[in-house]
Order: C-alpha cells, then structure tokens, then sequence
C-alpha cells in the first residue's frame, strides 16, 4: 500500500480490539509521563447554533505515530436524530509528514474512552470490587463494560439511563453473559451499589452527588463533553475524591468535572493528586488504601486516539483491508 488508507466505521469496528487499545492508551500515558509524547489542543471553533469544531494533535516517539482527530460536537444533532459527535483521524508519518490513514473516530474514539478508565480502574479500583455502576446505557457503556472486565472480575452491573428502556435493552443484551445486570431507578441507586462507578452521559449539570459515595468507592467521569461548564459529578463528588486526571492542562482547560469547583472556590489545582502517566510511571502513588474514594476525571486526549488508530491501522495492513487512495500523486511530485 502506497497512498493513504480510508477506514470506514465498520472497518474499524472489525479491526478494533480492547486488549490491544488498553496497552497502546497505558503505553501512550507512560510516553507523555516521560516526556516522549507531545500533543496540541486548539481552541475550539465556533459552528453554527451551537455546535464547535475542536482539532487534537499528538505525536509519539514509540511506535512512532502522529496525527490530528477533528471533533465537531454539535448539541442540535440530537433533534435531526443524528449523533452529536462526529470525528475523523489523520495519521501521519512522523517522519515524512506523509498522510498515512484516514479512519473514521466514532469507534476509535470509544474504545480509547474506555481504555483509559480501563488502566486508571487497574491503578486505583479496590483489588475486590466486583459491582460496576454505570450511569449511562449507550455505547460508552458496553464499551466500558468490556474494558473493565479485563481489569477486574465484575459479577454485577447496576445501569441507569434517563430513559429506561435504553437501559432495559442494556440489561438484555447482556442477559447471557452470565453477569448479574440489575435496571435502577435512580442515580443515586448505582452510586449506592457500585465499587467501580462510571458516568457516561453528556451531561451539563451533575447527576452524580458526591454524599452518595460510599468508603472505598472508584469513579470513573467520562462522558461530559469537553467544555469548562459540562460536569457529571457535582463539586462535593471532588472534594471527598483522591482526584487524577488524564492531563492536567487539558483538564484545568475543558473539564468542568475541574474548573467548576475551582471557580466556586471548593478545591484548586493543587488539590489534583496525578496524572494517569503519573501513576503508570510510578511517580505518585494509586490507591493506598480501602476507604479512600478515588476519581478519575477523563476528558479524552489526542495521544488516546492517535495510539489506538495505530493499533487498528496495523491490523488493516495484515487483513488488507480498507481503500488505498494516492491522494499525494501529482504533476512534479516529490
């Protein structure tokens, strides 16, 4: 293959697998950690209504892999029955600069989600915490469910949605797994239950109150859109938390889940315990003991995605699989 590789979303969910995402996401942390990742958010650009474009570029020494995700988030979606966010994935070669791939980011961009609170789950999870919570039944929840499974032995999973069918059909699709799955009524039910809670949901104002958690409890906050006033978990949520972050400038620019309680004066940046490199690396410790309630506050980085499109880019070289388009052939090319 000589041009450039075009995944679509179904070649990249045929290609995709956890086990595999899970290290590159630990490995691409651990890079970043060590000064042997690089990686750039712009500010976002304003579409109409009330939708924003956001490019995220990140570039890794080993594997060596470079390239940019556009993100368009795009609230009004959701009354044209389409999705509210949309990505595409550019690799390049960090060597030439040559366009290597271009894959669709809807799957990428849930697998890596999940791989990350994969990694911080084995980092800072009770070693015995069998109950996940997920506020949440779409995508990122199966997506979640299947990561997690890899770092703990779940045995029971408590699902709210706002909708109750969604979580309903959840609980179905998963009926013979084996897994206990129990639909709750209330938010407060899964942060009551769980050992392991994930919230997963687009959340501008918090459904998850930090008075519901229980000793020893490990929250994953992943889904609220990147922006300073979206949050899933309320300011008390934090302040009881040992809190981690994946990046700390990333978070302390678009994470509400953190610049909300900063800006009411409840906690500061100095309150954040780690980054998730951090801790892979060793530098600050995980958990230190049973009681303590650990957060991880997840707004997603350019490295996640760049480190599992490599994984899939891989794969579609070995199977042969995705359109190979010389996009850089041309009249004097060099």
């Amino acid at each position: 293959m000589s041009g450039v590789l075009v995944l679509t979303r179904d070649d990249v969910r045929a290609l995709i697998r956890i086990d595999e995402v899970i290290t590159a996401v630990e490995s691409a942390h651990a890079a970043l950690a060590r000064g042997a990742a690089t990686q750039a958010i712009d500010h976002a650009t304003a579409l109409s209504g009330a939708g924003v474009m956001l490019p995220m570029a990140a570039a890794i020494t080993a594997p060596p892999v470079a390239g940019v995700k556009v993100l368009a988030d795009v609230p009004e979606n959701a009354d044209r029955g389409l999705r509210a966010q949309h990505s595409t994935i550019t690799l390049v070669d960090p060597a030439t600069g040559r366009c290597l791939a271009l894959l669709d980011g809807i799957e990428i961009t849930l697998y890596r989600t999940a791989a990350a609170s994969a990694v911080a789950t084995r980092l800072l999870a009770r070693a015995d915490a069998r109950t996940l919570g997920l506020i949440g039944a779409g995508a990122q929840a199966r997506s979640h469910l299947a990561a997690l499974g890899t770092v703990r032995d779940i045995e029971r999973v408590v699902v709210w949605s706002r909708t109750r069918a969604t979580a309903e059909r959840f609980a179905a699709e998963h009926a013979d797994t084996g897994l206990s799955v129990v639909v709750a009524d209330r938010p407060e039910d899964v942060a009551r239950a769980a050992d392991v809670l994930c919230t997963l949901t687009p959340s501008r104002e918090p459904y998850v109150r930090g008075a519901w958690f229980a000793p020893g409890l490990h929250v994953n906050a992943v889904g609220a859109p990147p922006r300073p006033d979206h949050r899933e978990v309320d300011s008390d949520g934090l302040c009881r938390s040992v809190v981690v972050v994946d990046d700390l400038g990333s978070a302390l620019d678009r994470s509400g889940e953190i610049c909300v309680p900063i800006a009411e004066g409840a906690m500061t940046s100095s309150d954040i315990h780690a980054d998730l490199g951090q801790l892979i690396c060793g530098t600050r410790p995980g958990r230190t003991s049973d009681d303590e309630i650990t957060l991880f506050d997840s707004v997603g980085l350019a490295l996640q995605d760049m480190a599992a499109a490599h994984t899939v880019l891989a794969r579609a070289r070995e199977a042969g699989i995705g359109a190979d388009i010389d996009i850089h052939q041309g009249r004097n090319d060099r």
